[in-house]
């Protein structure tokens, strides 16, 4: 789901913590070494976000935060913050390119240039968190 994530609404705010979970505490964000990717250029996305990135001349860049059940990507848009919210149940990670990961959730895409080491640690991490905290059953969801 793609939401203006840019002012603080308990409904919206609801929306995502149903969804993909509420943050980390503190202390789990430690332990795994962060949760937040490093700023990600965007390559290519799907219409629906190509038009809202398109409203101002700005470097498209976009971060992910990883969630308990799922991730939060974040791009900006004018002076707005975007948020598309990914369950791990629907999310599809795909290495294209020797530098381009591709991030998937229905009829939604991002590709992002992952050409520092810092990024590809970061998508080995997701992946591997993905893989620890997917649902088992149709109930756990």
């Amino acid at each position: 789901m793609l939401l203006n994530v840019s002012y603080t609404d308990k409904n919206i705010t609801r929306k995502v913590d149903e969804a993909v979970g509420k943050p980390f505490p503190l202390k789990e964000r430690f332990a795994m070494g962060g949760i937040g990717s490093p700023k990600l250029y965007i390559t290519e996305t799907s219409v629906e976000i190509q038009n809202l990135l398109i409203l101002d001349n700005n470097l498209n860049t976009c971060n992910i935060e990883i969630r308990p059940k799922g991730i939060i990507v974040r791009f900006r848009s004018l002076l707005e913050t975007y948020g598309l919210i990914i369950p791990y149940y629907k999310l599809k990670l795909y290495k294209g390119e020797s530098t381009v990961h591709s991030i998937y959730m229905d009829h939604h895409f991002i590709k992002v240039k992952s050409d520092t080491q810092a990024i590809q640690r970061f998508f080995k991490k997701l992946l591997d968190h993905k893989a620890d905290n997917m649902p088992t059953s149709i109930e756990d969801l």
